[in-house]
């Protein structure tokens, strides 16, 4: 019988921590959703004491979801335990995931806790979590780096505890494959009651080695990873989920496991989960990027034509890729584009929708072919733009050979009044965006500028990605879409000095 590999993922919470991919409440809503319909077993939906806006997304997950188990993060701290399970108390089935360092490293420099007081705490904290609810997950923080005989005295006590499953992370992208698959072989062989838990790795791609080290973890016992979509997370990212999955789903004869995950949801989460954080996937990234399944030398071609398995090893169907499909025109109605929607997995409000179709026919009298993407980028444009505190009213720019670039813009605030101003600048981007300041406020520095063809066509919408910088050193991510790269340049940057005024200000903390 086959063995099943668990998938907890933790984009929400984890891979939200990558600067600049902070979510909004919506958004977050959006991504879970999806989640779920992928497949994953676990979703860790958030660390809840961080902010009440945090509480209030995990708390709203924990009611949304309905299959997958909802997670929430704590320290080893009743206070963050208490909060996280409040959070996802409305959970059909509820985890609290709490963790602790177990280094030397970081006992002396950032918990100032001697191995003793450690292994107290984690005594303690497990049990008072267990008394709240009979899933609980316990992580020994820095595991990699821990001394080995210390490390089983930790797991054996928080599986006394009550612990049901014990992740093995490796924070900082530290190990290599061969070391940690013995190092999880090894946790097997000495850790008394091991038999009773289940084992989660949970690795970080600091040395481009989260998955080669997950994958090696799996060899050695491990039954959960933990990754997120895209591989997004603090530093150089997390285990990328669909590099696990499929690297399992397309090896079983050296595997012999499998996963719950739907492999045909894959590609379509993982442009949700890029086109809300702002972060492109690289066309050379595996599984999802754009040249994932392209073959320009001619040899491959030759090879592909003649038999596809000469040069691919997937299906590009098997991941959800399909062709860019012209589904709408300006004559389509409401019920077509709805029907379109949900193929894409998008479950849109009736405020949604209907703030949808308006965007759809004002696009659709711009653009002669309306594709999946230009769909896409509509919804998402609506998603980050329910709640923003400012909304693009109109732009207008001159730029040309010999004269001064200027631009007018207004804006809308939450409370329905709209603001003018005017500025000058180097190009009309820079002029926009220096009257946007005048109006918001705000003093960022731009760090990031990119702009690319949402879908084909000379008349394709532009979708623009920026990152920009706070005074205090937060960085945030923008998004915007428009068939005018301007306006598709203010959108994406309004999108992100939203995303600052909105005060998410969360506790940072690597796992």
């Amino acid at each position: 019988m086959t063995k099943t590999i668990k998938i907890f993922d933790t984009t929400l919470r984890d891979g939200e921590q990558c600067p600049g991919a902070s979510l909004n409440h919506d958004e977050k809503l959006k991504i879970a959703a999806q989640l779920e319909k992928l497949g994953v077993d676990i979703i860790e939906a958030g660390f809840p004491i961080a902010s009440p806006d945090d509480f209030r997304a995990v708390n709203e997950i924990a009611k949304l979801v309905k299959k997958s188990t909802v997670c929430g993060l704590a320290r080893a701290i009743e206070k963050d335990i208490q909060t996280a399970f409040e959070a996802v108390k409305p959970a059909k089935k509820k985890r609290i995931h709490l963790f602790l360092a177990t280094s030397d490293m970081h006992l002396k420099y950032k918990l100032k806790m001697s191995r003793a007081e450690a292994l107290v705490r984690i005594q303690e904290m497990v049990s008072f979590a267990k008394n709240l609810t009979a899933d609980i997950e316990f992580s020994p923080e820095d595991a990699s780096r821990s001394d080995p005989k210390f490390l089983y005295q930790a797991l054996e006590i928080a599986i006394r505890s009550g612990a049901q499953t014990l992740n093995i992370p490796d924070t900082v992208g530290y190990s290599t494959p061969t070391e940690f698959g013995n190092f999880i072989k090894n946790i097997r062989k000495n850790v008394r009651g091991v038999k009773d838990v289940v084992i989660s790795v949970h690795c970080h791609d600091d040395l481009g080695l989260a998955v080669a080290n997950s994958l090696a973890a799996v060899e050695n016992g491990a039954r959960q990873v933990e990754c997120t979509m895209n591989g997004i997370g603090e530093r150089a990212g997390n285990t990328s989920l669909e590099e696990v999955v499929m690297a399992i789903k397309t090896r079983q004869d050296f595997f012999q496991l499998k996963t719950n995950v739907k492999p045909k949801e894959i590609f379509r989460t993982s442009r949700l989960v890029s086109s809300l954080t702002g972060f492109v996937v690289p066309p050379n990234k595996a599984i999802v990027g754009s040249n994932a399944f392209a073959h320009e030398s001619g040899i491959h071609q030759h090879g592909i034509l003649a038999k596809r398995e000469t040069y691919e090893i997937m299906k590009a169907e098997d991941v959800g890729v399909e062709r860019n499909r012209l589904v709408l025109g300006k004559h389509s109605g409401r019920a077509a584009l709805i029907a379109r929607m949900n193929e894409l997995g998008f479950k849109l409000t009736q405020n949604e929708l209907d703030k949808s179709f308006e965007r759809f026919k004002i696009l659709a009298d711009k653009k002669k072919e309306i594709f999946d993407e230009d769909l896409e980028a509509l919804v998402v444009n609506e998603i980050s733009e329910a709640t923003a505190e400012w909304k693009v009213e109109s732009v207008e720019v001159t730029a040309g050979t010999g004269k001064k670039p200027k631009a007018a813009i207004a804006l809308r605030n939450s409370a329905g009044k709209i603001f003018k101003q005017k500025s000058g600048g180097t190009g009309p981007v820079d002029a926009a965006y220096s009257a946007v300041n005048k109006i918001v406020g705000e003093k960022v520095k731009l760090l990031e500028f990119r702009m690319d063809a949402v879908s084909e066509g000379i008349d394709a919408q532009a979708t623009v990605a920026v990152k920009v910088e706070t005074a205090a050193g937060r960085i945030y991510s923008g998004k915007g879409s428009h068939t005018d790269i301007v306006v598709a340049s203010v959108k994406s940057y309004l999108n992100a000095l939203n995303k600052i005024i909105a005060g998410k200000e969360r506790l940072k903390i690597v796992l």
